[in-house]
């Protein structure tokens, strides 16, 4: 392992995320506690993911999926995109971020814009909007299983072209 810390900041990982993820410091900015965040994932500490939530998130926390899902890939990176607020002195941030991961030797993109929140003066992960490709939109109505099959066979769809 590189001694650089994952998150992609250039410094020493023992300089970097590592005091936050084993309770020496607390991160001062959102988009620290951000880069912390992706540092767990990629060595797979769940638990800082859990603790570094707010009270919403926490009730969804599924720490099995989470720590299957940090395990089953290769952290290949972060960029942070863009910082609004979540300064030291601040109450609240967003961090629009990309987490550059693989799986199975398939590379993936991970877009979210993170809302976090200090809380007793500790920021905390209160939200995220997962960014993807627009759903597919039919131009044609959807042809049901039991609907006659459009190629004029006479034969319902699923007894007929669904098949192939």
């Amino acid at each position: 392992m590189s001694d650089y810390c994952p998150c992609g900041s250039k410094l020493i990982f023992e300089e970097c995320c590592e005091p936050f993820l084993i309770h020496k410091r607390k991160p001062e900015t959102a988009v620290q506690l951000m880069r912390a965040r992706y540092t767990a994932y990629a060595l797979g500490t769940v638990e800082f993911l859990y603790e570094t939530s707010g009270p919403k998130v926490k009730k969804e926390f599924d720490a099995d999926s989470s720590r299957k899902w940090a395990e089953s890939a290769q952290w290949t990176g972060i960029e942070i995109l863009e910082e609004v607020d979540g300064a030291a002195g601040d109450e609240r941030g967003r961090v629009e971020f990309i987490a550059h991961y693989t799986v199975n030797e398939t590379s993936f993109d991970h877009h979210e814009l993170a809302q976090f929140r200090k809380i007793n003066g500790e920021w905390f992960f209160m939200d995220g909007k997962i960014f993807g490709p627009d759903p597919e939109r039919r131009e044609e109505p959807k042809i049901g299983r039991n609907d006659p099959c459009p190629c004029g066979s006479g034969r319902k769809f699923k007894k007929c072209c669904i098949k192939s």
